[in-house]
């Protein structure tokens, strides 16, 4: 079994995804670190949505789910840092919490109690329109020194190629980047290019072989074997 740290983990559903689709992800997870020490923030698709519906304003639903998953954690872990697992649009919920800045009116001081952020498939460069609120917030804050009170480590896959003249599966892939960034003719998840991942400050790592849907019967990031790719990571 590999070598991985012990330190409590907060898992943080992706946009539109809730708490219950992780369950994989933590029993997995479960296997390295005691059952304990693994929750999942408590998020549901209407934290995402809003009623009545305002997307803009969700990451601050998310972001008071997040809070109270760490701080349970801190109370009984109280002499340990918390790890952030964030997977897709969550890490940049993730990244907005842990900045402690004033967004939409809420500010969080996480202090010392986060100690690493491991976001999957996560968009840090993106002109989606929703995403782009929290990216374009994030460049105005993030600072250098941020990554010395809290280490990031973006993980994406580059398992499929975008591409509008090839296979459905490649067709699909280049609409898919196309709404992330101008050109849909690279490699991804599936969903997200790979390169859209890469954040200037954090270790970005390319894994080879996991999908970015938590849909059944895929090899997404929160199986068996996408976790065993960025479990080392952690």
């Amino acid at each position: 079994m590999k070598d991985v740290s012990q330190n409590p983990v907060v898992i943080i559903p992706g946009v539109l995804f809730w708490d219950s689709l992780y369950d994989t992800m933590k029993e997995v997870l479960a296997g390295y670190i005691s059952k304990e020490r693994v929750v999942v923030a408590p998020v549901n698709l209407l934290d995402w949505i809003g009623f009545p519906p305002s997307p803009e304003k969700s990451t601050n639903g998310v972001m008071k789910a997040v809070d109270r998953a760490v701080r349970a954690m801190k109370r009984k872990f109280p002499d340990e840092p918390v790890t952030l697992v964030a997977h897709s649009g969550g890490g940049t919920v993730a990244m907005i919490y842990l900045l402690e800045k004033s967004f939409q009116g809420d500010v969080y001081r996480t202090g010392n109690q986060v100690g690493k952020l491991v976001t999957l498939g996560t968009p840090f460069h993106t002109h989606e329109y929703y995403a782009k609120i929290k990216t374009d917030f994030i460049f105005r804050h993030l600072q250098k020194d941020f990554f010395e009170r809290c280490r990031v480590v973006s993980v994406v896959s580059d398992k499929y190629h975008g591409n509008h003249q090839g296979s459905f599966v490649e067709k699909m892939c280049y609409k898919f980047y196309q709404s992330v960034q101008e050109d849909g003719n690279v490699k991804g998840d599936g969903i997200v290019p790979a390169k859209s991942c890469f954040l200037e400050g954090a270790e970005n790592v390319t894994i080879a072989d996991a999908e970015h849907l938590p849909t059944p019967h895929t090899r997404w990031y929160g199986t068996k074997e996408g976790v065993e790719q960025w479990i080392q990571w952690l």
